[in-house]
């Protein structure tokens, strides 16, 4: 497991307390799970996720990730509706693992309010909360 320091939490990105991060991309908000919450559950070999269409409030399960060690529920960070999935995933779920924020994507969403990204950390808090954890 990574040190703290170790861990890949990219500046441009806002980060959920379950371990999700979220960027605007347009008018979408892209959504995955970060380094830290990849890094915990170690080799992910299944990832389900929404289909298009369906919406979400904020702090509900969209899906489940399954590593070697457990599964664990994926929650939107974010009010919305699914405008696409990362169908890649199905295939290859060890993306998640590789490249959290690139290839390892989970979904996009229309937020219901784009202004709810303001709602969650950025880097130095997301950090500050991981710290208080240990």
């Amino acid at each position: 497991m990574k040190e703290l320091e170790e861990l890949n939490l990219p500046d441009d990105l806002r980060y959920g307390e379950n371990h999700e991060w979220a960027k605007t991309s347009g008018d979408k908000i892209r959504v995955g799970i970060d380094d830290y919450a990849q890094d915990q559950l170690g080799d992910i070999v299944f990832v389900e996720l929404p289909q298009v269409g369906d919406t979400f409030q904020k702090g509900e399960e969209f899906g489940t990730v399954e590593s070697v060690k457990a599964v664990a529920e994926l929650v939107l960070p974010v009010n919305g509706t699914v405008a696409s999935v990362n169908g890649d995933l199905e295939e290859s779920p060890g993306r998640v693992n590789e490249d959290p924020y690139g290839d390892g994507w989970m979904l996009e969403i229309d937020p219901a309010d784009p202004s709810g990204m303001d709602d969650l950390m950025d880097k130095a808090a997301y950090l500050e909360m991981l710290r208080g954890q240990d």
